[in-house]
């Protein structure tokens, strides 16, 4: 037996020292060590030994493993030395090579809007107030005047989650929490952006959701006048200097007087074209004196505190100043559209 194993220990290095494929080197690590394998046939015959002859077979035959598996370790790393190389050639980088510029995005024309507004009223004094998407019935609609079955809620078709609680048809309540949690104090100047949701019509000029941007001045003496020369400060930096400003009489529940406020045409200036339906005037946002009743429910006393608030779509103003005529453009994901104002 002895002399079975120094023969097969002499054929199986031989072969294995000609083997130049990983394959083959395994199909012979199989042949020779595995379960079926030669060297395993032969120990099976150590059975018929004397107690005599099995160590020193035994001890034969773990020289020749370890000659068998020495060679196919060797072999192994080789193999995997030479396997690194030839990808480190292949995937190898020139690095002479000029870069290769990345994508990148650019801001939503309307959160461009949104920021825009937020600057120009923020560099005239105001601060960002925010508030809850899902609000309550009574900050909603009654702190604002709008008590139960008042005829002016049909104007906003309301997305009710239980009797009390609904996703906000306005900014408005901002306004309110923001009065509230001031306890009296002047003077409240803030602006209230956000996204605002109505049961509307799914159209070019409608959406079930909408950015609303509405503002709150709060203190002694203030008047009509400041209004009016707010909102032309503010179209003037949004539209151009030359933009000027109407008041129209409206009707608002939380505003007692309330205006429609509109624009001239930008594009025209006024003279009349496709964009103004040839009236040479926009409409662009609704405002008014802050109402008595709102104002106490603010905490503030209407003899001595006077107010004026107003409120424009984000949506409204960027369908004009980009010239966009479908509001469903915004929300389609269409990267041609979206890419158009990357570098506005």
């Amino acid at each position: 037996m002895k002399e079975k194993l120094e023969a097969l220990k002499v054929e199986a290095l031989a072969k294995l020292q000609e083997v130049t494929d990983p394959q083959v080197l395994n199909d012979l690590r199989v042949k020779y060590l595995g379960k079926k394998g030669e060297l395993t046939e032969v120990l099976r015959g150590m059975g018929g030994l004397s107690a005599e002859e099995r160590p020193v077979i035994g001890q034969v035959a773990n020289l020749v493993r370890g000659a068998i598996e020495e060679i196919i370790g060797a072999k192994q790393e080789a193999f995997q030395q030479q396997e690194t190389l030839n990808r480190l050639n292949a995937e190898k980088v020139d690095v002479t090579l000029p870069g290769r510029r990345l994508p990148q995005g650019g801001i939503h024309p309307i959160s461009r809007v949104v920021q825009e507004i937020e600057d120009i009223f923020i560099g005239m004094g105001y601060r960002v107030a925010e508030g809850p998407e899902v609000e309550t019935d009574y900050y909603n609609f009654e702190a604002l005047n709008l008590p139960k079955n008042h005829p002016a809620r049909d104007m906003q078709d309301s997305f009710y989650l239980t009797e009390d609680i609904l996703m906000r048809t306005q900014t408005s309540p901002v306004q309110i929490r923001t009065m509230q949690a001031m306890k009296g104090e002047t003077p409240v100047k803030i602006i209230c952006p956000g996204k605002v949701f109505r049961r509307d019509d799914d159209d070019a000029t409608h959406s079930f959701q909408f950015h609303q941007i509405e503002g709150l001045v709060i203190g002694p003496n203030i008047r009509m006048s400041d209004l009016k020369g707010t909102l032309q400060q503010f179209v003037q930096e949004m539209f151009g200097p030359n933009t000027g400003i109407r008041l129209r009489p409206s009707f608002f529940p939380f505003t007692e007087p309330s205006v429609e406020v509109d624009v001239s045409c930008f594009k025209c200036g006024g003279h009349g074209c496709r964009l103004c339906k040839q009236s040479g005037w926009l409409e662009i946002l609704g405002a008014g004196m802050v109402h008595p009743n709102v104002l106490e429910i603010g905490g503030y006393d209407p003899a001595e505190y006077s107010g004026f608030a107003f409120g424009m779509g984000a949506e409204r103003i960027a369908m004009l100043k980009y010239g966009i005529d479908d509001i469903r453009y915004f929300y389609t994901n269409d990267m041609a559209f979206v890419k158009q104002f990357k570098g506005i």
